[in-house]
C-alpha cells in the first residue's frame, strides 16, 4: 500500500472548505443572535444544512477514494474523483442561496449533490470491481 498523497493534499484543501462553512454558519449565528439550532431563520437553516450536508458526504467519499488510491487506482480516476467532489462540494452551498427552481439553483446545488453522488458511486464501484 502506498501513502495516498492526492488524496491527503485534496483533503487539506477540503478542510479548508468546510472551515469556511463553519465560519459562513458561525458568522450567521452571531448576526442573527441565534445561539442553538436555526432560530427561525431561513438563511441561518440553509447555512448549517449546507455545512451539515458537507459534513455527510465529504468524510466516506475520502475514505473510498484514499482506499482507491493506496490501493494502486491509475492516478487520472484518483485526480478525476477528487476534483469531482472538490467542485461539487463549492457548488452545492451556492445553490442552496440560489432562487427555488432557478437555473442557478438547479446548476449549483443540483450539480454540487450530482457530483458528489457520482463520485460516490465511482469509488465504491471501483473498489468493489479491485477487491472482486
Amino acid at each position: 500500500m502506498i501513502f495516498p498523497a492526492t488524496t491527503a493534499f485534496f483533503a487539506g484543501l477540503l478542510a479548508l472548505v468546510y472551515l469556511g462553512l463553519s465560519g459562513w454558519v458561525i458568522g450567521a449565528r452571531v448576526s442573527g443572535n441565534v445561539l442553538f439550532g436555526d432560530g427561525g431563520d431561513d438563511a441561518v437553516l440553509k447555512r448549517i444544512r449546507s455545512h451539515a450536508n458537507f459534513s455527510e458526504y465529504v468524510p466516506l467519499a475520502l475514505i473510498l477514494i484514499g482506499l482507491l488510491e493506496a490501493g494502486g487506482s491509475r492516478h487520472g480516476l484518483v485526480l478525476g474523483l477528487l476534483v469531482a467532489l472538490l467542485v461539487g462540494r463549492i457548488l452545492h452551498p451556492i445553490g442552496m442561496f440560489a432562487a427555488a427552481n432557478s437555473p442557478r439553483q438547479f446548476a449549483c446545488r443540483g450539480g454540487g449533490i450530482l457530483l458528489t453522488l457520482a463520485v460516490l458511486a465511482v469509488a465504491a464501484i471501483a473498489l468493489l470491481l479491485r477487491a472482486g
